[in-house]
């Protein structure tokens, strides 16, 4: 029963399963105050009545338990009163103060008795509870001029008399810092929760973010060499008959396409896994990886040129390989729809800071292509092609244009910020 009782949603949290340190929130212990207020609240009406009636009997006031005369049984009925009241005295706290302090006042100036005790508990109520401080200060303020003068201290003050004013505002003022207390922690408790629900979003934002980064690498990487191997595999066909050799020479750049693209894919989806000691890691591709791209294109491709200006040495790493995934998806969609006719032109240069990549063809295709590639990528492939370009781009602070230019060429055209001034 034990190791069952482990593995329970209730013993296993969320934040536990994600490996997310839980905020240190001080809970309060919840004695019976706060677990049976109702009940606890009656037992402190009954105890305060009782001492009420002890304290009557001790006094001078004793005769009045007799109840022989009308005002006997008038001050019995304001020390009920006085006392039962209490049942109230966490939600309406003033007025509670203000029935024992009336019922006080009555017994001290017209009836033959002594005070109520539950006074002690209404001032502490009226600290803890009371959300109005001006009503809780003029509820004290009240309680402290009556017991001044009811102890004679305008006219002749004393020690006992001193010592009760005290308790009167010592009974209020604890009171009233536990209740800044209990504010204090209520705060501390919905600012953990709220950093808590803030952690947890951020987490999906930070999953969602990695999801879309990963499709936007699995797409550069499948659609290039896909493309290749389609493209080669329908010319393989075409001249298989009269052209063995060199459908054979075709098929046997499709299956290298392939291992490639198997092993990008196994080195991408490796970061999904957990590491360990017998992974073999492999760097991304960057722009010295460029020439060797242009290489497999022109396997399929009639022409393809391929002209660099300024250092493209030293570049950001993450620069690099933008440049490089914007080149190869460019090439993929001259591939997909242009095809093998196509003449293509590759142009990085690098100067005053800025990378600008220019991929052009000379729009040797069937019906209107642009439109076709901008359906394709942005719609009906979720956004992975032109769009997958333009966010790794701006990602970098840099832009993109892509579309028709004269002639009826197409052109994709970036600029990425290298942030290493001017050069």
């Amino acid at each position: 029963m034990k190791s069952s009782s482990l593995n329970t949603p209730a013993s296993n949290p969320p934040n536990a399963s994600l490996g997310l340190p839980k905020l240190p929130v001080w809970q309060p212990f919840r004695g019976p105050f706060e677990r049976w207020p109702h009940l606890t609240d009656l037992l402190i009406v009954l105890l305060m009545f009782l001492l009420t009636l002890l304290m009557w009997s001790h006094g001078g006031a004793r005769e009045v338990l007799a109840m022989q005369s009308l005002w006997d049984v008038m001050a019995f009925q304001l020390a009920f009163v006085g006392c039962f009241v209490l049942l109230w005295r966490r939600t309406h706290p003033w007025q509670v103060q203000g029935v024992i302090l009336g019922a006080t006042i009555l017994l001290e100036l017209g009836l033959p008795a002594d005070g109520i005790v539950a006074m002690a508990v209404s001032l502490y109520s009226l600290g803890r509870y009371e959300a109005n401080t001006r009503a809780s200060f003029i509820g004290v303020i009240a309680t402290l001029v009556f017991v001044g003068f009811d102890q004679g201290i305008p006219v002749q003050p004393t020690a006992a008399g001193t010592i009760a004013v005290m308790l009167v505002w010592a009974l209020w003022y604890i009171g009233r810092r536990l209740r800044f207390r209990g504010e204090y922690l209520r705060l501390l408790e919905e600012r953990a929760e709220y950093l808590e629900r803030e952690r947890n979003a951020e987490s999906e934002r930070a999953v969602a973010a990695e999801r879309t980064r990963i499709a936007r690498e699995m797409h550069d990487v499948v659609a290039h060499q896909v493309s290749l191997m389609t493209v080669q595999a329908g010319a393989a066909r075409a001249i298989s008959r009269n052209n063995p050799q060199a459908a054979s020479e075709a098929m046997a750049s499709v299956e290298a396409a392939g291992r490639q693209a198997m092993t990008e894919m196994r080195h991408l989806l490796g970061v999904l896994r957990p590491t360990s000691d017998d992974t073999g890691l492999t760097p991304q591709p960057d722009l010295n990886d460029l020439p060797a791209l242009i290489e497999k294109v022109r396997q399929v491709l009639s022409e393809v040129d391929y002209e660099t200006h300024g250092a493209l040495d030293g570049l950001p790493a993450s620069v690099a390989l933008a440049a490089y995934r914007i080149v190869q998806e460019s090439l993929t969609n001259v591939i997909k729809h242009v095809g093998a006719a196509a003449r293509v032109q590759v142009g990085l240069c690098v100067g005053h800071g800025i990378l600008s990549i220019r991929v052009r063809d000379d729009g040797n295709t069937i019906g209107e292509r642009p439109m076709v590639v901008s359906a394709i990528d942005e719609q009906s492939s979720g956004g992975h092609g032109i769009a997958g370009m333009r966010e790794r781009a701006e990602l970098l602070g840099g832009h993109l244009y892509a579309g028709a230019v004269d002639g009826g060429a197409f052109e994709v055209h970036a600029q990425l910020p290298t942030g290493m001034g001017k050069t």
